[in-house]
């Protein structure tokens, strides 16, 4: 008799389940990415619509709608059919901060969108020249206070991630940093190599070819822990700043009146493919660390980050667009 109410209870959760998942159908299933082929996004992207695509059987395609820091992707999400197959692969510097760095925007970030998962984080790193004599982040300040000004830090973009931390750095240490802005790391190496800037700060997900290849050395990652793929590479807390420890995340996003049966459904799949020995590996060779949850995490991650930010972009004075 026990046995028999054992299988019994199996079978009603195993039918609940089935009931509360949803029928995602043939069709294909876009994950739009924000930024061009190639960059750290991108590969994030397609790393995660080739796993969930194997394992699901679906057909995932991803599409590639660069512009405006991410609002062109943005929209175009927030205005396809919410039926679960328009996806886009959100992050920090552009649905948390773009409602701080525009002055007008197609879309309200948190009424447009409906949260599916957390995907991953990547830390920012700060990086110099192999033969820089800046060895820690301590020698940046020293020689920052030294000379105020004078020591420059190429960021990716005014407003990014980069740009603020670079400003919460400054003032934690009471110096002086020069920002110098670059369209990305291609436009800045140039620079860091003939010595017009001192350091440059990006994702270690978009940096870490250059650090493994030797063009540059990492000083420290932005990051509560080390990043898996550089555990030598100290972290800020453990250089003296305890408070700048704000990683980078990207999480799926789908249109706001999504059913919440199709995003249950999307979420146990990521969720699924998360928990993948091979493709965790995959991740962390490539610069990130998996970060699983459910739709009301992403949520939480969202809002409270919007408003640290927000604090930060006003503190620095940074003008809207």
């Amino acid at each position: 008799m026990k046995v028999l109410k054992k299988l019994l209870a199996a079978t009603l959760v195993l039918g609940c389940a089935a009931a509360n998942a949803a029928d995602m159908g043939n069709a294909p299933i876009t994950l739009i990415s924000p930024f061009p082929p190639g960059g750290g996004t991108d590969t994030l992207t397609r790393m995660i619509g080739s796993a969930i695509g194997q394992d699901q059987g679906w057909n995932m395609v991803v599409e590639n709608k660069p512009g405006a820091g991410g609002n062109l992707a943005l929209d175009a999400t927030a205005r396809a059919r919410p039926d679960g197959h328009t996806l886009v692969m959100a992050q920090t510097d552009n649905i948390v901060l773009n409602p701080w760095l525009y002055n007008k925007l197609s879309y309200d970030t948190f009424k447009d969108f409906k949260p599916v998962g957390p995907v991953a984080t990547s830390p920012s790193v700060f990086v110099v020249l192999p033969e820089s004599p800046f060895k820690t982040v301590g020698d940046v300040v020293k020689a920052a206070q030294a000379r105020p000004g004078l020591v420059s830090l190429g960021i990716p973009g005014i407003g990014g991630t980069g740009d603020l931390t670079g400003y919460l750095w400054r003032k934690a240490a009471n110096m002086e940093l020069m920002h110098v802005p670059y369209r990305g790391w291609g436009q800045a190496f140039p620079d860091l190599a003939s010595g017009r800037i001192d350091m440059y700060v990006g994702s270690v997900a978009s940096l870490l070819p250059q650090i493994r290849g030797g063009k540059v050395r990492a000083l420290a990652v932005v990051a509560k822990e080390r990043a898996p793929a550089l555990p030598d590479v100290p972290t800020f807390a453990e250089s003296g700043f305890k408070t700048i420890d704000q990683s980078i995340w990207w999480g799926l996003m789908a249109p706001a009146k999504t059913p919440d049966d199709v995003v249950a459904t999307l979420n146990q799949a990521l969720q699924k493919v998360q928990s993948q020995p091979e493709l965790v590996k995959k991740l962390e060779d490539a610069g990130y660390s998996v970060l699983k949850g459910t739709p009301e995490d992403l949520a939480r991650q969202h809002r409270a980050d919007h408003e640290i930010f927000g604090k930060v972009v006003q503190d620095a004075g940074i003008p809207k667009q």
